[in-house]
């Protein structure tokens, strides 16, 4: 969230940050956006019955604010079918793994368990299956052999940065799109990555 916030202070960005919302008050991002001067909502989902009922009340939030697009950072609930369906093609997110590898949770961990050479990250459309929508943008990360879980961490989220900015980039300027289930690019055709961003 703070990358975005940060890249949307340049003049040519694309996009505006009108709303951060979540679903818990403790959250660190709300008084970063605060002190940005970014309006913020917090709605707790236990005050809801259901997922589908929360769900409605953030979109009324945010078709409120003015809000086109929704950038999930740090948004640790499923969403509901309804809510990617109202949401399709406008609603994105990142996840700290090279999907379709490591769904879920414990990305860093399991990679190391598993082995790979590259772990990184992704920036994806959502749809209801969790961490299955067309992807936009990954960033690649070696794995090294003095590698724990914390100093993968460190590096993959350091692109997490860098990447989300650049996929957000994409969305807003329409160079990327997702029709009948996979990204249209403007860049070049049809297919599953729109960008790489090196890892630098």
């Amino acid at each position: 969230m703070t990358a975005l916030i940060e890249a949307a202070k340049a003049p040519d960005f694309p996009a505006e940050i009108v709303l951060v919302l979540s679903n818990s008050a403790e959250a660190a991002g709300l008084q970063r956006a605060e002190a940005e001067g970014i309006a913020t909502a917090v709605l707790p989902h236990k005050a809801f019955k259901g997922r589908e009922a929360f769900d409605r009340a953030m979109t009324e939030r945010i078709e409120a604010s003015g809000a086109t697009l929704v950038c999930l950072a740090g948004f640790m609930r499923l969403l509901s079918p309804w809510f990617c369906a109202h949401w399709t093609g406008r609603l994105i997110n990142i996840h700290p793994a090279l999907l379709p590898s490591f769904r879920g949770l414990d990305t860093h961990a399991r990679a190391l368990e598993a082995g790979v050479k590259l772990h990184g990250a992704t920036v994806h459309f959502v749809i209801p299956e969790m961490d299955e929508g067309p992807i936009i943008a990954q960033a690649a990360v070696p794995v090294l052999d003095s590698d724990d879980e914390a100093a993968l961490a460190a590096r993959v989220l350091r692109q997490e940065h860098r990447l989300y900015p650049l996929a957000l980039r994409l969305v807003a300027t329409g160079a990327v799109r997702m029709a009948e289930g996979k990204v249209i690019s403007a860049l070049g055709g049809d297919g599953d990555a729109a960008l790489v961003a090196p890892a630098g």
